[in-house]
């Protein structure tokens, strides 16, 4: 059993300083989305991002760097992986709290 939990708080501890490297990896990166509009037949590009209840755009130009658009999907798989790791930890806790010694 001391084996079991020697197990479970490893990978609690592997969970957590996953969770705190996506989380300041996440910091760096711009918050938003990609957004282009078609006006007048031109392609204009902004960045997306909700401020409280307002959506706020923010222009880029006509054209994008490809440094942003991997960056964004960066953050993507990122905000998944991060979504991973909680349901992980989610699961951890829940087999903490259990009492020990029952059938």
């Amino acid at each position: 059993m001391k084996i079991l939990k020697g197990i479970l708080e490893e990978s609690k501890e592997y969970y957590l300083n996953a969770k705190d490297k996506i989380s300041k990896r996440l910091e760096k990166l711009p918050e938003g989305s990609l957004k282009r509009r078609i006006i007048y037949g031109q392609k204009y590009y902004y960045l997306q991002k909700r401020n409280g209840k307002k959506v706020v755009h923010k222009y880029l130009g006509k054209k994008v760097l490809d440094s942003l658009l991997d960056q964004i999907e960066e953050k993507k798989k990122l905000k998944s992986e991060l979504k991973k790791i909680d349901e992980a930890l989610k699961m951890l806790r829940r087999t903490e709290g259990r009492k020990r010694g029952r059938v």
